[in-house]
């Protein structure tokens, strides 16, 4: 078999994997759904006060992506490579062509088409409850894909590390819950302490937040990368960042258990 049919095989066992298990499957779109009413309809944000969420709408969206392409990731493939672990599916696999590259290569497809899915869910709902108005940009795609492989990555690192799937779900939501609000998604680098600022600057998930609000926010007015455009800047450092992640995830991975 060759290596498009290897991965494409592992493609089409994961997502059978995943729709078979209702719980996930719900909890992966209802969630985001939760976090949307309650910021956008309970906390209403108000461009001309103050506080935490005093910014537009608009602003929030990368925030609201960020949710399912941060955790959504995490959790799985934490999870994932860590049930693999404990089944001894890994010194199965080892006995296969299908490499570890080619394993994780197929759960990301697995992953960005489920957060794919669940990020369109999140647009209509922030238009529709929260009245933002964004631009739909064609970088958005690429931001959702590179955004997934790099916590892909990530999140088989912690599956390959933590000793349990309860632990790697642990740690995907100690890393997770920091990242999300000190990324420039919900809270902005201004509302921070400076001393917080080398932190924002080293998280993967700033680069997504920054160039997602520059593509989709028309108020906006982000900085220039390198003398580019931030919308192409931010989206280059993500995507060499989701190339490291990707190559220590899936080096991570155990041949045998």
């Amino acid at each position: 078999m060759s290596r498009v049919g290897r991965v494409r095989a592992e493609t089409g066992a994961g997502w059978r994997s995943f729709v078979r298990r209702r719980t996930a499957v719900f909890f992966t779109f209802f969630f985001p759904v939760i976090l949307i009413a309650i910021f956008g309809a309970l906390v209403q944000t108000d461009p001309t006060g103050g506080g935490l969420f005093a910014e537009p709408p608009a602003y929030y969206v990368p925030g609201y992506l960020a949710v399912v392409v941060l955790f959504t990731p995490l959790s799985r493939m934490g999870s994932e490579v860590a049930r693999h672990r404990e089944g001894n599916r890994f010194e199965k696999l080892s006995t296969t062509p299908l490499t570890r590259g080619e394993w994780l290569l197929a759960q990301t497809i697995v992953n960005a088409v489920i957060i794919g899915l669940a990020s369109l869910l999140i647009l209509a709902l922030v238009i529709v409850v929260t009245g933002a108005e964004i631009s739909f940009s064609p970088l958005l795609v690429p931001y959702i894909l590179v955004g997934v492989v790099c916590f892909c990555g990530i999140g088989a690192m912690l599956g390959s590390y933590t000793d349990s799937q309860d632990g790697a779900i642990a740690a995907s939501n100690a890393i997770g819950l920091p990242l999300l609000f000190l990324s420039e998604t919900f809270v902005s680098l201004e509302l921070l302490p400076d001393w917080f600022e080398p932190l924002v600057n080293v998280s993967p998930l700033t680069y997504f937040a920054r160039g997602v609000r520059a593509a989709t926010d028309p108020a906006a007015t982000p900085a220039p990368v390198a003398g580019i455009d931030p919308a192409l800047g931010n989206l280059a450092i993500l995507a060499v960042l989701a190339v490291v992640a990707f190559a220590l995830g899936a080096r991570s991975i155990p041949r045998t258990d």
